[in-house]
């Protein structure tokens, strides 16, 4: 230790937040998921569409058959699928996903590692990384069918 760093802080590590709920993920925590892989969940887009920010569009989109409603809808999904770089997501959502789980976590290690700048296979918009009719099977269940069987529970 030199004179002069006496007193000194060590730099500290970085700390991100979970691109989906915004929980802070210390260095090194968190999994790397792509655009692809965020948008094949029925359970993340079930519980996306009756949110307190997203309940009103939905509740347009499906009882009143609005067309503003269903196009905000279609704006939520653009917002998750078309994002060009890759995810990091917190242990409270992984859940929601069917995916590696040590391959994302693994993935997440290597883009803290890397300054933020490693992207695993596939990153990129999802509707250039999925085949298209798998695209559009899941575009149709995030916009016209996410969330239905909550809001009937919910009344």
């Amino acid at each position: 230790m030199g004179l002069f760093s006496f007193g000194k802080k060590k730099k500290k590590k970085p700390a991100r937040s979970c691109d989906l709920e915004g929980s802070l993920l210390e260095f090194g925590e968190g999994y790397l998921l792509t655009s692809s892989q965020i948008i094949k969940s029925k359970r993340f887009w079930d519980n996306k569409m009756v949110e307190p920010e997203t309940l009103a569009y939905s509740k347009a989109h499906f009882e009143k058959n609005d067309e503003m409603g269903t196009k905000m809808r279609t704006m939520i999904f653009q917002k998750y699928s078309m994002q060009n770089k890759p995810w990091l997501v917190g242990d409270g959502q992984v859940n929601q996903f069917e995916i590696d789980k040590e391959k994302a976590r693994e993935y997440a290690k290597l883009w803290w590692e890397s300054e933020f700048t490693f992207a695993p296979p596939e990153v990129g918009p999802a509707d250039s990384t999925m085949a298209s009719d798998e695209y559009e099977q899941w575009k149709d269940y995030a916009i016209m069918k996410a969330g239905e069987e909550q809001l009937r529970k919910i009344g």
